[in-house]
């Protein structure tokens, strides 16, 4: 499993992530505080909110191709 941190500005952002992570076949989960939610469901990451720092855990091991995809969201 591997981590990165996710931070969505507006609802297109979340959009537009949605659309790339639901190109890859592997499982990926959102985490902020206790709730927990898939990657690839629109309507989860809205609950989570706009401004909020996200963990993305996606688990797969070789997942350059989509770090470099969704690098424009990471928190630095």
């Amino acid at each position: 499993m591997s981590e990165m941190l996710i931070k969505f500005r507006n609802p297109e952002e979340i959009l537009k992530f949605v659309r790339t992570v639901e190109k890859y076949p592997y499982d990926m989960d959102m985490k902020r505080g206790r709730f927990v939610i898939d990657a690839k469901s629109i309507l989860g990451i809205m609950n989570l909110g706009l401004n909020n720092i996200i963990s993305l855990e996606v688990h797969h091991d070789e997942w350059d191709e989509l770090r470099e995809e969704l690098a424009e969201y990471a928190v630095v």
